[in-house]
């Protein structure tokens, strides 16, 4: 099945390249030309990549129109903060293809998830998403890696899964695609609090305490905002958690580390020098807490930081000195 990647940065060339070794006939496509250019004439991929090299059958292509032309699949592998613009620039293309998003994030401004802006800018319900955790770095170098698609269509999700399974990329499926997305952005935010919790040379118990309350709090606002409770117990919920708030790949735990020993969140982002979906997703999750009214302490925390000018040192006693409780 003839397949795009639209992105060319470490996940998208690591799907390029997982694909490609299946014998998948695959493109890839990156909005900017220069850096598309360039990996059209070295072959080599981002430099976090350890310096591996595009597989010799993966066509590069800066010409959109004729990329996405005779392809079945369109893979979305784009930072969250670019799928709307992307969908907009091939829509004049669009032929009804099957898309395949993979950022993990909601839109600041309208609070969508990805699913959504699709959707809506494409007017089609082809949609399927890829969540878990499954770092570049790791799929890039042929480690064990587990996901979930994610797809109303189940007929999708099972086409899908076949494409994208191999022996060392195990692929399950699912229905619930608002829970996939929102474990999957939510979670980045508790990891910016992990990654505090590390800058603060706190311990393993920290750590911890704040993935598992974590969970629940995703689990929390998730449910009210329509998904199963019980995807949040899985590999998109729990297990992409626990990989970005633990992993030395994580670009939310590294911000997140260095705003706890004292960077600005400016600084953090510039030192991470990647997109941290975190942060572009805090918005979103905290005025719908709000307006839903689901307690969301962690990710208010975390909001206090980086919007309220709160020491994270403060933020930090705060958390752990609120109001005694039950455990739920």
């Amino acid at each position: 099945m003839k397949t795009l990647v639209l992105g060319t940065g470490t996940f998208g060339c690591a799907l390029a390249n997982h694909l490609s070794e299946k014998g998948v006939s695959v493109a890839i496509w990156g909005r900017d030309d220069e850096a598309t250019r360039t990996l059209m004439q070295t072959r080599v991929l981002p430099s976090s990549l350890n310096g591996k090299t595009l597989h010799e059958d993966v066509a590069v292509s800066t010409d959109l129109a004729s990329a996405i032309a005779d392809r079945a699949v369109l893979v979305l592998a784009v930072p969250s903060v670019a799928v709307r613009e992307v969908a907009q620039r091939i829509r004049p293309f669009y032929k009804n293809q099957i898309l395949v998003v993979v950022a993990k994030g909601l839109e600041e401004e309208s609070h969508m998830t990805m699913d959504e802006i699709l959707r809506e800018t494409l007017e089609t319900d082809r949609i399927a998403v890829l969540s878990g955790p499954t770092h570049a770095e790791e799929v890039a170098a042929n480690l064990p890696s587990s996901c979930v698609i994610g797809a109303a269509n189940h007929d999708i999700a099972v086409l899908l899964q076949d494409l994208f399974m191999s022996e060392t990329f195990r692929v399950y499926t699912s229905e619930d695609v608002k829970g996939i997305e929102l474990g999957g952005a939510l979670k980045n935010i508790i990891a910016l609090a992990a990654g505090m919790s590390d800058g603060l040379g706190y311990g393993d118990n920290a750590k911890a305490a704040l993935i598992t309350r974590g969970i629940v709090e995703i689990t929390r606002l998730g449910v009210a905002l329509g998904a199963r409770p019980e995807t949040f117990g899985g590999l998109t919920g729990i297990g992409d958690l626990i990989v970005t708030c633990a992993s030395r790949h994580s670009r939310n735990r590294k911000a997140g580390y260095l705003l706890g020993c004292g960077k600005s969140l400016d600084e953090a982002l510039a030192e991470v020098g990647m997109v941290v979906e975190g942060v572009n997703a805090l918005h979103a999750a905290y005025d719908k807490a709000r307006a839903l009214g689901v307690d969301t302490p962690i990710i208010n925390a975390v909001y206090d930081v980086l919007y309220n000018g709160l020491p994270v040192t403060e933020v930090a006693k705060v958390l752990i000195s609120r109001e005694k409780k039950r455990e739920d």
